[in-house]
């Protein structure tokens, strides 16, 4: 194929669990291939129209939406919005002249990957989660690579396709090694005492920020600290409630900038089960409690906590009775050093840190570049 300059299109988004990877892959194939052309296509008033560019990429976004639970009268529009989408990403397509596409899931990547089948353009697909979504189940069985992160995914993709490449993650977010002291000092932490993280995701949990606000004085009692990612909806009314207490043992922020201090610093972890999420949880290898979000599409955060729950990877709590028993088990978890060990080297084996120039890579093999 000579030295062609190669074009990419990279599409989806919607959540930081679909952007994240779709970031950590373009950096990998622009380390790979310096010179490389990289187009994003995403939705347009998602976060990934912000996003990307911070990233240093370009992004046309399409006019999509997926289909809304709440409301009959505005699902009207769907099928008009999704033909109109095909139709604006077959014309990206025809305009750019990718080698290769990729879809990492989201809005977006459906009508961009249905356009390439139909032009005859090779695509990889990054299915993060441990049940594959809709979109993604329909379009695998034309695609020309489906690299997952868990094992057993034959039930949703030919087995001939699948490529277990795990899921990219952020490396400055779990490059700890050496930064606990540093962490607790930033922190402002006693460094005697346990410190637990609690973090909800970007946007937050309201289980999560429930279950930590009425059990403050059960870990204060138990001499447990706390850095509390709480999102910025919560933030306020949560920081008002909490200054009514004396609780010097609780550092609140709407979001955290630095998630390799906030990684540092944990005894154990409090998290969702997003699939970007659980891999840098196990690059981390921290011992971690998980209480999936039952608002996603095919319960799929249950079953990404269950397959690191099978390999004693993790404790699951379930979001209806989090309120009523995490504190509980935190307690009891940061007691028995033995399970805590456990967990951590459990949870340590599931990591895979090269995921994102593993998927690079096939991505240049389709793009005729080995």
């Amino acid at each position: 194929m000579g030295n062609k300059l190669r074009r990419v299109i990279i599409s989806g988004g919607g959540t930081g669990g679909h952007i994240f990877p779709a970031i950590s892959i373009a950096h990998a194939l622009k380390k790979l291939v310096p010179g490389i052309d990289i187009l994003f296509v995403g939705a347009k008033g998602k976060m990934e129209m912000d996003k990307v560019p911070a990233a240093g990429y370009r992004i046309i976004g399409l006019n999509i939406q997926g289909i809304n639970r709440s409301s009959i009268i505005k699902n009207l529009l769907l099928p008009f919005k999704l033909f109109q989408s095909v139709r604006a990403a077959r014309r990206i397509l025809k305009e750019f002249k990718p080698d290769v596409v990729v879809g990492v899931g989201g809005y977006a990547s459906g009508p961009v990957l249905h356009a390439a089948g139909k032009l005859g353009i090779p695509y990889l697909i990054q299915e993060q989660n441990s049940f594959a979504g809709i979109t993604n189940k329909k379009l695998g069985a034309k695609a020309d690579k489906v690299c997952v992160a868990f094992d057993g995914m034959e039930r949703f993709f030919p087995k001939e396709k699948l490529l277990v490449s795990g899921n990219p993650i952020r490396h400055d977010a779990v490059d700890i090694a050496g930064k606990e002291f540093e962490a607790k000092e930033l922190f402002g932490l006693d460094k005697s005492k346990k410190t637990i993280l609690v973090t909800g995701g970007s946007l937050g949990a309201r289980t999560l920020n429930n279950s930590m606000l009425s059990g403050l004085k059960h870990l204060k009692d138990a001499g447990i600290q706390l850095i509390w990612q709480c999102g910025n909806y919560y933030y306020e009314e949560l920081k008002a409630l909490i200054e009514k207490e004396d609780n010097y043992h609780v550092w609140l922020k709407p979001f955290l900038h630095r998630m390799d201090f906030a990684y540092a610093a944990a005894d154990l972890i409090i998290a969702r089960a997003g699939a970007g999420t659980i891999a840098e949880l196990c690059a981390v290898g921290k011992p971690v409690i998980l209480v999936p979000s039952p608002n996603v599409a095919e319960d799929h955060q249950t079953k990404n906590a269950l397959a690191l729950v099978e390999k004693d990877a993790a404790q699951l709590v379930i979001d209806g009775e989090a309120v009523e028993h995490l504190i509980n088990d935190i307690v009891l978890l940061l007691q028995d050093k033995t399970k805590c060990k456990r967990l951590s080297e459990n949870i340590k084996k599931l990591a895979k840190l090269d995921a994102d120039e593993v998927i690079a890579n096939e991505v240049l093999k389709l793009a005729g570049k080995t």
